[in-house]
C-alpha cells in the first residue's frame, strides 16, 4: 500500500508514468539555490551542457567558473572558494568527478572540512552505451568512507532538486550521486524531503521484508512489492535517498517488524548503501539479508534497462531476492 503521508505521484504505477533525468533536477535546485543565496558558485569540468550546470551559467554568469579538462583543479579551487566564504558546487561524469580526483576531495575538501558539494552525475550501469570506462559503480562506496562528507542518493528529479537545495543550506561536503538517463519521477514537489530522514513508499500490513533503496532502482522496488502483494507476500519500501548519515531509526524499525532485508541500489553492493546497512545491523540488530545491486564485476556498453536486467537489478531479481531472504529466516 502506498504510503500517501508521503505525497507520492498518484500515477507512480501507471504505464505512462513521467520519466525526467536526476541530473535535470540538480541543474533546476542550482538556479534556486542561486536565487536564495549570492554565495552560492558553480563549477564544471568541460561538461556544462550534460550535467545541466549551464542553466546556472546562464542565469548566473559571473558566479560560473568554467575549469576545462582538469577535474583536480576542480576540486582543489572549489576548496578555496568553500574555505572563503562561497558555496562552491563542483560537477562533472562520477568516474571523473569524484572519481579522478579523489585525492583532491579528500585532501583539499575534506579534510579542511571546506564548503563544496559534488555533483557526480552520469553514475550506475544505466549510461548504458558509454561502457564500463564511463559507468560509476563504486562512487558512493569511495564517498561514504570519507571523514566529514555527507552522501545524497535522490530517487528522481524531484528529489534531486530538492537535494541540491538542501546541500546549499548545510555547511561542508556533500556528494550528490545523479543519473544520465530519463527515470520515473515517483515523488511530488509536496513530499516531504529532509536530509538524513529516510521514509516509507509503500507498507504492507504484515510486512516480511523491509526492501530498503535508493536512486532510480527504487521504482523497481516499489513494482516488486505491488507483485508480492498479489501472492501475499507483505514488504516494507523505504526511501533511503540519505546514505550518510544513515537514518538509523526507521531503518531499524522497519527491519525489526519485518525480520528480514533486501537492500536495493545501482552501485557494488559492496560499500555502498548495502554495506552501510549491514553495518548497522550486524551491530544493533543481526538479521538476514540480500543484496541487489553490482555483484563485484565492471558493467558493459548496452541499453540501461538491458543492462539492468542483465546485471540482476531488475523486478523480478528483487522479487527472487525477497522470497530468498524470507526462505531463509523461516
Amino acid at each position: 500500500m502506498l504510503n500517501s503521508s508521503q505525497k507520492l505521484s498518484d500515477k507512480i504505477f501507471a504505464t505512462d508514468i513521467a520519466q525526467t533525468p536526476t541530473r535535470d533536477g540538480y541543474g533546476e535546485g542550482l538556479v534556486i539555490a542561486g536565487e536564495h543565496d549570492k554565495n552560492v558558485v558553480v563549477l564544471c569540468a568541460d561538461l556544462t551542457e550534460s550535467t545541466r550546470s549551464y542553466k546556472f551559467a546562464e542565469k548566473f554568469p559571473e558566479r560560473f567558473f568554467e575549469i576545462g579538462v582538469a577535474e583536480q583543479n576542480l576540486a582543489t579551487v572549489a576548496a578555496g572558494l568553500g574555505i572563503s566564504g562561497k558555496v562552491a558546487f563542483i560537477t562533472s561524469y562520477a568516474t571523473f568527478s569524484p572519481g579522478r580526483n579523489w585525492e583532491q576531495i579528500r585532501t583539499t575538501i575534506s579534510y579542511n572540512d571546506s564548503n563544496v558539494k559534488i555533483a557526480g552525475s552520469h553514475a550506475g550501469i544505466s549510461v548504458g552505451p558509454d561502457g564500463a570506462t564511463h559507468q560509476a559503480i563504486e562512487d558512493i562506496a569511495t564517498m561514504r568512507v570519507m571523514a566529514n562528507m555527507k552522501v545524497f542518493v535522490p530517487c528522481d528529479a524531484i528529489e534531486a532538486k530538492k537535494a541540491t537545495i538542501a546541500a546549499a543550506q548545510i555547511w561542508g561536503p556533500v556528494y550528490l550521486r545523479l543519473g544520465r538517463e530519463k527515470t520515473p519521477v515517483m515523488t511530488t514537489e509536496e513530499t516531504v524531503y529532509t536530509p538524513g530522514k529516510a521514509y516509507v513508499m509503500w507498507e504492507s500490513k504484515k510486512p516480511e521484508v523491509a526492501i530498503i533503496g535508493c536512486g532510480a532502482l527504487l521504482y523497481n522496488a516499489l513494482l516488486a512489492a505491488q507483485e508480492l502483494e498479489k501472492e501475499k507476500i507483505g514488504t516494507i519500501v523505504i526511501n533511503s535517498h540519505t546514505i550518510k548519515p544513515l537514518d538509523e531509526d526507521l531503518i531499524l524499525k522497519a527491519v525489526k517488524s519485518a525480520g528480514t532485508v533486501v537492500t536495493v541500489e545501482e552501485h557494488q553492493v559492496m560499500g555502498g548503501l548495502g554495506g552501510a546497512v549491514s553495518e548497522l545491523l550486524a551491530k544493533k540488530l543481526p538479521t538476514p539479508m540480500e543484496f541487489i545491486g553490482m555483484q563485484g564485476v565492471f558493467g558493459e556498453s548496452g541499453r540501461p534497462n538491458e543492462l539492468i536486467e542483465k546485471y540482476g537489478m531488475g523486478v523480478k531479481d528483487i522479487i527472487l531476492a525477497v522470497k530468498k531472504v524470507i526462505k531463509r529466516k523461516r
